[in-house]
């Protein structure tokens, strides 16, 4: 008699190992290719395509890093703080486009100045219902809400599985959150493999709550 061919328990291990791996891939070409584009800022002479008859894709991230670094030293003295005043200033007179520079500048200022408050302890909070708990992250109140809301709350974002850039932004009692000892990286991992990465050491691969959730919780 033939053994049953697991056809299906193949395509999935197969599917499993490749789609991560296309993904990546697709996302770096993506980002690479993007990046590129900053080769656009350099004479033509100096673009490969003259000097060495193809392109050579990956330049533009070096390029491009370049820039970066060059701008956060130049804007760490003062005639580049200057600079940036009077670029900022001249943004500010152009109507909608400062609407949008503003907004985009102060969450880029929360999100990677070392000096910010954003996503600094990850919370529990009772979401979409009163029996169920999700993850969040506490951010900040502004002062008008907080002198017009009767007790003490807290401001927590509520991402969204396997998305985290999307979610929900609530104001919550204090009293009715739990704040744990997990990490902001941690955290995120759980969230955008849906609860699938279990705990170093567990070795089962079942969906298993957090040790720091799970002490909370009982």
């Amino acid at each position: 008699m033939l053994r049953k061919i697991p056809i299906r328990k193949y395509i999935i291990t197969g599917l499993l190992i490749w789609v991560p791996l296309v993904i990546t891939f697709w996302v770096l070409n993506l980002l690479v290719s993007t990046m590129d584009q900053s080769l656009q800022l350099l004479p033509p002479a100096l673009l490969t395509e003259n000097w060495l008859g193809f392109h050579l894709p990956g330049l533009g991230v070096i390029l491009t890093i370049v820039i970066v670094f060059s701008t956060g030293v130049l804007a760490a003295n003062i005639l580049g703080q200057r600079l940036v005043s009077l670029w900022e200033g001249i943004l500010a007179r152009i109507p909608v486009v400062n609407a949008i520079y503003n907004s985009v500048k102060q969450v880029s200022d929360t999100l990677f100045s070392g000096t910010g408050h954003a996503f600094r302890k990850v919370l529990l909070v009772r979401y979409p219902h009163p029996q169920a708990w999700s993850l969040a992250f506490q951010t900040n109140v502004p002062a008008e809400v907080a002198e017009r809301l009767p007790d003490e709350y807290v401001a927590v974002f509520i991402p969204t599985t396997p998305s985290p850039v999307n979610g929900f932004y609530f104001y919550v009692r204090r009293e009715d959150v739990m704040e744990l000892d997990m990490s902001v990286d941690a955290a995120f991992k759980y969230i955008v493999s849906m609860g699938v990465v279990a705990p170093t050491g567990s070795g089962n691969g079942n969906v298993l709550l957090p040790e720091d959730v799970k002490n909370k919780l009982n």
